[in-house]
């Protein structure tokens, strides 16, 4: 008899689940205290703590940079508002989809899928996702380390922002990259609670910063109308048709990380309700707002210097008030290491400490992932507009899309929403297919990632992959890639699991 099945879960009234022994997981391999199920009374987090969550990883300049980006790619206002809107529209029905699991049974995202990907085999979509996050981590790491340069700069004068270059920066900036990545280390290793603590206040501090910025540019462009009738470069026949879908797929994209790894938060919820309204109202709310901010403050850009600034940390240097450049710098700071630490550090933390759950904790996994974002190189993924959307986001988001499909199909029409905490955890149980793979999960991903980014392409002199596609008949599904990965993930994961049916899952509908 597995271990697996003398140990108990209760289910509480709210639907929530729980081991009734926590420590029938202390000798389990596959455990640690980040990685066990959350006990009720540590599940506190309210709507207003997942609110001010997503206002702190929404309000941030990559996302600010989502918006002006696609202004500077020639839509207008109007195309780039709404392109923005409706990828958030999208990407929240996955992201509550993946979410549910977490409140339910207080399990991070990497042991949620355990279940499809077997125990062992959830290290394989946890590490993608987490060298995706490590990414993130240091192009919000250098972005923080930029308005940095730029105050001391302030205070300094060009002893400071002329220091001799290495590697093409001053030399300067690096040591203003070192800082901020030390800040951000300092503050992970004061934990989650730290961060929600640190979220409730920065949120808004953060937001009336983006607004102060847009209401100075307003200022100086003469109101809204100059800005608002700036006509589209693309106008809406065909130029626009053709930049939209990769555009959208790049919108969605930017939380594709987060569609998968809600749970490492969720696990933390009062309830099912409190997690959901608080996501529904904290992140199309929040974003829809930021894209508006960076919408008008990009396109004033345009009116008052002829082209449009896409970087806020570069507009701010613009203004000739040492004061104002230098709060409105703080407050950048604020909001990179806010949305950095919850939306990168968080979840490869638990991405890492799954591998290794002997050998890395929250604290340690925080480290690793730190060391990571700076050896991607993350000042070369934002160093163009095209670049950042086109490649970063649409690629990744390609291959994440593939996972949020095998996770939402396995959850919600295999298991009907019902795990076995224990078996989680431990060999030979039901999540432990075979030799703690299951091949299903891992071929559905693969397929739905090939179809999705195969194609990959750039523009001449506008990325890194050919002209003509990675896999050229697979080009025209490139600009579809988050969707087709999704689809083709779902799908092909729930055919394989109905034509090929494992021991363990016949085992659990038996059980149910």
């Amino acid at each position: 008899m597995a271990i697996s099945q003398r140990i108990e879960q209760t289910v509480h009234p709210d639907g929530r689940v729980e081991l009734t022994d926590p420590r029938a997981l202390a000798t389990s391999p596959y455990a640690n205290a980040e990685l066990a199920p959350t006990r009720l009374p540590e599940r506190s987090w309210s709507t207003y703590n997942y609110a001010a969550l997503w206002m702190g990883m929404a309000h941030n300049i990559p996302s600010y940079l989502l918006a002006s980006g696609l202004v500077a790619l020639g839509m207008n206002w109007l195309q780039a508002f709404l392109t923005i809107t409706l990828g958030n529209l999208i990407v929240l029905v996955p992201l509550l989809l993946n979410s549910h699991a977490g409140t339910k049974y207080g399990i991070p995202f990497p042991v949620f899928a355990r279940a499809f990907y077997g125990v062992r085999g959830a290290n394989f979509p946890a590490l993608l996702r987490a060298f995706i996050a490590c990414g993130w981590f240091g192009i919000q790491t250098w972005i923080g380390g930029q308005a940095i340069f730029v105050i001391a700069g302030e205070l300094l004068g060009k002893s400071w922002t002329g220091a001799a270059a290495i590697g093409g920066h001053p030399w300067t900036m690096w040591l203003s990259f070192g800082f901020f990545w030390l800040l951000q280390m300092l503050l992970i290793f004061r934990g989650i609670e730290g961060l929600r603590r640190f979220e409730n206040w920065a949120a808004p501090l953060v937001t009336i910063a983006f607004v102060a910025l847009m209401v100075a540019v307003l200022v100086k462009a003469g109101g809204f109308g100059p800005i608002l009738s700036q006509p589209s470069k693309l106008g809406w026949g065909s130029d626009f048709w053709k930049i939209f879908p990769p555009s959208l797929m790049g919108m969605i994209a930017f939380w594709a990380t987060l569609s998968l790894n809600m749970p490492d938060f969720t696990r933390f919820g009062k309830g099912q309700r409190a997690q959901v309204w608080g996501q529904v109202i904290g992140l199309p709310t929040t974003m829809s707002f930021i894209a508006l901010v960076s919408i008008i403050t990009t396109s004033g850009t345009v009116v008052l210097y002829g082209s449009a600034i896409w970087d806020p940390v570069e507009l701010t240097r613009r203004f000739e008030n040492p004061a104002v450049v230098t709060i409105g710098l703080v407050m950048a700071i604020l909001a990179t290491m806010s949305c950095n630490v919850a939306a990168n550090v968080v979840s490869p933390s638990y991405d890492f400490a799954n591998a290794l759950p002997r050998w890395l904790n929250f604290r340690t996994a925080g480290l690793v992932t730190g060391v990571i974002g700076i050896v991607i190189q993350p000042w070369r993924l934002i160093s163009d507009p095209s670049i950042y959307i086109f490649v970063w986001l649409s690629f990744y988001g390609g291959l994440l899309a593939s996972v949020a499909g095998v996770l939402i199909a396995g959850y919600w029409l295999i298991d009907r929403t019902n795990l076995f905490l224990a078996d989680l955890y431990q060999r030979d149980g039901r999540y432990w297919y075979t030799s703690g793979w299951n091949w299903r999960g891992v071929a559905a991903t693969l397929f739905g990632s090939l179809l999705a980014v195969g194609g990959a392409y750039s523009n001449p002199g506008a990325g890194p992959f050919p002209a003509d596609g990675l896999i050229p008949f697979l080009k025209p599904l490139y600009d579809y890639s988050w969707a087709v990965g999704l689809v083709v993930g779902f799908g092909t994961y729930f055919v394989l699991t109905l034509a090929a049916p494992s021991r363990q899952t016949t085992a659990s509908h038996a059980a149910l």
